[in-house]
């Protein structure tokens, strides 16, 4: 019963990841953040193959989604510490979520809740001329607080997912071993019936009564 409430607890914990994570996405896509796009796009692969896993009982593909998800809280406190500003990083002049190929920010820099955007003319000369100088102002919650956010409740999941994911690997690797020892033929010597190559002929005798007449 522990077992089976394992199972569908996993499968409902992939199931919010993959929410979760499109969601950010799109999020992502719309802020040109190619470096979480591409950590995203793993994950959600990682995610299927985990969910694909603990629904047909292959070991494996649990095990290395479990590892994976040790890699994806790594990379979400690392995203953290960067929108908070840990150590030497800057959101406002590191370009390392865009690869330094482009200067777009976060899409909830302009477009949070209560944000107001306003254009700033003439831009200044260091402004790239495909790129708008604006100011933003006004935001209920800034922006970085949010992207915080997503990344938190990305390793809550990830930790629970772990949890259960060693959990359910433990169980079916349990129930593998029992069965060996119980009903597998193999811990018996199992042999079939073995046919005979040649068939033993042997004489009949037949009595035949004499007539005396």
């Amino acid at each position: 019963m522990g077992y089976c409430n394992g199972r569908c607890t996993l499968i409902f914990i992939c199931g919010m990841q993959l929410v979760c994570v499109l969601e950010r996405q799109i999020f992502d896509f719309l802020g040109y953040q190619w470096a979480p796009i591409l950590a995203n796009f793993v994950h959600i692969i990682i995610v299927i193959l985990g969910l694909f896993g603990t629904i047909q009982y292959r070991p494996r593909y649990i095990k290395g989604y479990a590892v994976w998800l040790v890699l994806w809280v790594t990379w979400n406190v690392f995203v953290i510490c960067f929108y908070l500003e840990a150590g030497d990083l800057s959101k406002e002049t590191d370009l390392i979520l865009t690869f330094n190929i482009s200067m777009h920010r976060s899409w909830w820099m302009e477009n949070g809740p209560g944000c107001t955007v306003t254009s700033v003319t003439p831009a200044p000369d260091w402004a790239p001329e495909d790129h708008r100088y604006i100011t933003v102002s006004g935001c209920l919650l800034e922006y970085q607080y949010i992207e915080v956010a997503h990344s938190a409740l990305q390793i809550v999941l990830a930790l629970a997912g772990f949890v259960y994911a060693c959990y359910v690997v433990k169980c079916i690797t349990e129930e593998e071993d029992s069965f060996d020892f119980i009903g597998g033929f193999d811990s018996y010597g199992y042999q079939g019936p073995q046919k005979t190559s040649h068939l033993q002929l042997q004489p009949m005798y037949m009595q035949i009564p004499l007539d005396n007449n």
